[in-house]
């Protein structure tokens, strides 16, 4: 049970709010008036993303989709006979896991949330989870890979392996690790190569989880036929691969893969080919997600690779305003200027997800209530269907994960432009 800060009474939050809801009902039934503004309540929905730093490009669409949904919710969202506006509150992780804890909490405890929404990267989704978890809060994640989301949170701090254990109140849609293997081996399949790959893994959520030699490329690699070079974990923000560069050419590597910051690979590609270095193919995840990094490398972006998870020609629409993916980027295009990116369509569908899980959760301000309505979603989205179904997922993350298509693409320059 957790204690209110500040009280040494031992009172609950979750009962606070519970004798709260009670009084409340019997002064508004009773002879004492209640203000119009206590029936009407707003719906708070907090959000976490990196606005700022180096995982700012995944945030780029965050305004545009806050706009879309307020212009959607304008009226409100009936609740019982009374109509309740719904507020959102946007925080910036600066791409910083532990400042993501710290606002995640602020917008639990002093904000008093229904729901959290959160994504991009394992370095925002996990510290986000793992408070709303911790404080009962009922949360809705996507944006990282589903391994790394649901390692990063088993953590034993005791020692030993992961507990396995699944979660109560934080549940996740996306792809997994199985997804972006099978897409870059298949790529790297059409060409004629020594099957030598070079491993740009950094220490984080992702880079760890990549590099795993259970659950992540080392062991599917080996089965196919692959040798992986793999120099160790890089501190992000490096300004120096060298060792890294070194060890791929020593190895006669002829294929590159990683998780890697946009920024870093932009600098690692650069001194890669002024060292001489240049491999047959380049599949590298988050990094070349965003045509801003392409444009970094000029011509020498041409034929890099990467996952796709979404597209303006993928076949589905918004459960919100009934855009097509392809009318929902070229809407953000029009907004913008900017050419639109794989996170623009799922920061879109965190938002269909939401507003479909309050319409049915049975009491708004109860986790539990909440929790279940997530549990329960059978969604069409712009990114296709979300449902909590347990399919293509290992048995100790059925509850909490679902997955969504994943496939691979290759960028196309033209004098160094797109």
């Amino acid at each position: 049970m957790k204690t209110v800060k500040g009280s040494s009474c031992g009172i609950s939050r979750r009962a606070l709010l519970q004798y709260s809801a009670a009084t409340g009902a019997v002064a508004a039934t009773g002879n004492f008036p209640m203000p119009a503004i206590a029936q009407a309540r707003p719906i708070k929905i907090g959000y976490v993303s990196p606005a700022t730093g180096p995982l700012a490009p995944f945030a780029a669409a965050d305004q545009f989709m806050l706009n879309q949904f307020r212009e959607a919710t304008k009226g409100g969202l009936k609740v019982g006979n009374v109509t309740r506006p719904i507020e959102v509150i946007l925080k910036d992780s600066q791409s910083n896991p532990n400042r993501a804890a710290q606002v995640a909490k602020d917008l639990i405890v002093q904000d008093k949330i229904d729901l959290m929404l959160v994504g991009n990267t394992p370095e925002t989704t996990n510290p986000v989870c793992t408070q709303c978890e911790i404080e009962e809060v009922a949360c809705v994640s996507s944006l990282a890979p589903w391994q790394p989301w649901f390692i990063g949170q088993q953590a034993n701090p005791g020692g030993g392996p992961p507990a396995w254990k699944p979660f109560n109140y934080v549940y996740h849609y996306f792809w997994g690790l199985e997804d972006v293997i099978g897409v870059f081996t298949n790529m790297w399949g059409q060409l004629e190569t020594n099957k030598v790959v070079g491993a740009l893994f950094p220490n984080d959520g992702d880079g760890n989880a990549w590099g795993d030699k259970e659950v992540g490329f080392p062991p599917v690699l080996a089965k196919q036929g692959y040798k992986l070079v793999d120099p160790g974990r890089y501190q992000n923000l490096t300004d120096n691969f060298s060792a890294q560069i070194t060890a791929f050419k020593n190895a006669s590597a002829e294929i590159i893969t990683g998780v890697v910051l946009p920024p870093d690979y932009t600098t690692f590609w650069k001194q890669a080919l002024q060292q001489g270095f240049k491999p047959k193919a380049a599949s590298v995840g988050k990094a070349l997600l965003f045509p801003s990094s392409v444009e970094a490398l000029g011509k020498d972006g041409h034929n890099i690779s990467t996952e796709v998870w979404w597209t303006p020609n993928h076949p589905f629409k918004s459960s919100i305003n009934g855009m097509t993916a392809k009318q929902l980027a070229d809407a953000f295009e029009a907004a913008t200027k900017q050419q639109w990116s794989q996170p623009v369509g799922f920061a879109h569908s965190l938002y269909e997800v939401g507003l479909d899980v309050l319409k049915r959760t049975a009491e708004i301000g109860n986790a539990k209530a909440t929790a279940k309505a997530i549990a329960e979603t059978n969604l069409d989205t712009v990114v296709g269907k979300v449902q909590w179904n347990g399919q293509g997922v290992p048995p100790f993350a059925t509850k909490n994960v679902t997955k969504t298509p994943l496939v691979g693409g290759q960028w196309r320059t033209k004098d160094g432009k797109r």
